[in-house]
């Protein structure tokens, strides 16, 4: 019986430290999320590419929005936003000192609201994509975005 009663508290601590670990492992897609959040603020150009741009916000998140919001000198606001299962692929345009980055959806997938607009007032409509100046960017850091964007695309469609 004390034979019995070892082998079940064996067993018992067993699978608690597999629920323990279970829990402490990050989720990918999460991390994913951190990294292309953390990358993109770090070199994002906003602010110094555009004279006109007063202050930005830049969210990419877990449950895969990238949302890119642009506050204007003249109090205009404009809003971008799109869910990254539409993600089809990103292309850049510039150099390693500055240049945009356009992330394309299959459609017209991209949220664009503006508001306080003198010509028009509140005006939304659709996009293709969505662009992104940058700054201080390598080759090497354009193929990870890349690749944690498709990674992101698909584990969504899960």
């Amino acid at each position: 019986m004390k034979k019995f009663t070892f082998c079940l508290k064996i067993g018992a601590y067993g699978m608690l430290c597999i629920g323990f670990l279970s829990f402490s492992f990050p989720d990918p897609l999460e991390e994913d999320a951190g990294y292309v959040q953390q990358q993109l603020s770090a070199h994002c150009n906003a602010i110094s590419g555009t004279p006109q741009v007063k202050k930005y916000e830049l969210n990419v998140t877990k449950t895969g929005f990238c949302r890119y919001k642009r506050f204007l000198q003249n109090g205009k606001v404009e809003y971008f936003s799109f869910n990254l299962i539409k993600f089809k692929h990103m292309d850049y345009l510039g150099n390693s000192q500055n240049g945009i980055l356009y992330l394309r959806t299959k459609g017209d997938d991209v949220i664009v609201q503006t508001y306080n607009d003198s010509r028009g007032g509140d005006i939304d409509s659709m996009a293709t994509y969505m662009s992104i100046p940058l700054k201080s960017i390598e080759p090497e850091d354009l193929n990870e975005f890349a690749q944690r964007f498709q990674r992101m695309s698909l584990a969504l469609r899960r």
